[in-house]
């Protein structure tokens, strides 16, 4: 479990006044994903800081129901779509009641994936327009700031609120921010390369802890707003910390570490992320995590990971031998071999060979 530590910025404060907070917000809320699902949960569930929320996300996918339209209609909270392509964003009004500014109207957004315009935040009071960022500003900004704080094996991180201006929604002066010392998180695969990624930090268990601060962290800053007594904290214009650039495949782990039954040691290398959904004529691995099926279309394993995901595995190295074999090698050794096999399937395991501690196969990709 992580452990936090609230920290409230206090340097060159800046304050609200009390006359235009005193009844409940309208609020419009900006999301897409698991992450701002739990920002959004805590905000709905007090009720006492707004009088109204309306949510604003992605359309669906092929793939699947955004989970942010899906968790709003199941409080029955409206819900309205940004055009799906980004150029045409840019031309995006927000819906009735936001078109004219209103003291009490409010924007917020949680990991949103697209950047407002300035039309679009004049539409509410520069005080109006907060963002949960998913680090302690000014370090992370940019769209990724939870990958990159694995990427980079820091030892705390966090998250905080901040004003969105006009030339960047992660620059404004920061109402609050908490830090989150990263300890005894549920343990990850081991990585074989030389990025220096948190051996028990993943990027679901650290992003759902960050969303449940961060939550609560915007509800005391509605609050304070409500009273009048909210203070923020200008950022520095210039900064040396590092930008949070969205992740490509450069990023990604490119070796994972797993074990057989029998506890010989496997190299999973330069894993990837297969189609999703995958086509039904593939070979698909049961439910239970480490276990492996064989993608001929894809001359890969396909894995099953704890979050019930897929990756797929072209090439694997077995401990003690001098070569990486291809995927089909291994699968036509591994099939008939007990040493492989679980209730009649490969399966993968994670494993303390020193004190024998079966862990479960875990490895999401950032």
């Amino acid at each position: 479990m992580l452990h936090s530590c609230l920290r409230v910025w206090h340097q060159c404060p800046r304050s609200f006044s009390r006359a235009y907070h005193l009844n409940p917000f309208k609020i419009l809320f900006l999301g897409r994903d698991e992450f701002s699902c739990a920002i959004f949960a805590r905000l709905h569930a007090s009720p006492d800081v707004w009088d109204s929320i309306t949510v604003a996300t992605h359309p669906d996918t092929r793939v699947g129901r955004s989970p942010l339209r899906t968790l709003a209609e199941s409080a029955n909270i409206p819900v309205t779509f940004i055009p799906e392509e980004k150029p045409d964003f840019k031309h995006w009004e927000p819906p009735s009641p936001f078109l004219d500014r209103l003291p009490n109207h409010l924007l917020i957004t949680a990991s949103f994936g697209r950047i407002l315009t300035p039309s679009q935040l004049d539409r509410f009071a520069p005080d109006h327009r907060l963002n949960v960022h998913g680090s302690v500003l000014p370090a992370y900004r940019g769209p990724a700031p939870i990958q990159h704080a694995i990427l980079d094996g820091v030892a705390e991180t966090g998250v905080s609120v901040v004003r969105m201006l006009k030339r960047g929604v992660d620059k404004g002066p920061v109402w609050r921010t908490a830090s989150l010392v990263l300890l005894s998180l549920p343990p990850n695969i081991v990585s074989d390369t030389s990025k220096p990624v948190l051996p028990s930090a993943t990027f679901i268990s650290l992003r759902d802890e960050l969303a449940e601060v961060g939550g609560k962290l915007l509800v005391d800053v509605l609050r304070d707003m409500k009273r009048g007594t909210a203070i923020s904290t200008p950022q520095p214009p210039e900064t040396s910390t590092k930008h949070a650039s969205a992740i490509t495949t450069a990023d990604a782990i490119r070796v994972l570490t797993t074990w057989l039954q029998n506890g010989i040691r496997l190299q999973l290398h330069d894993p990837f992320l297969p189609p999703s959904p995958l086509p039904a004529h593939y070979s698909v691995p049961s439910s239970v995590p480490g276990s492996v099926s064989f993608a001929k279309p894809l001359r890969a394993l396909l894995v099953r990971c704890a979050d019930n995901s897929l990756v797929a595995i072209p090439r694997v190295k077995k401990e003690k031998k001098p070569t990486v074999i291809e995927a089909r090698e291994f699968w036509n050794g591994a099939l008939p071999s007990p040493s492989c096999m679980v209730d009649g399937e490969v399966r993968f395991r994670m494993a303390d060979e020193t004190h024998g501690k079966t862990r479960t196969f875990n490895f999401t990709p950032l």
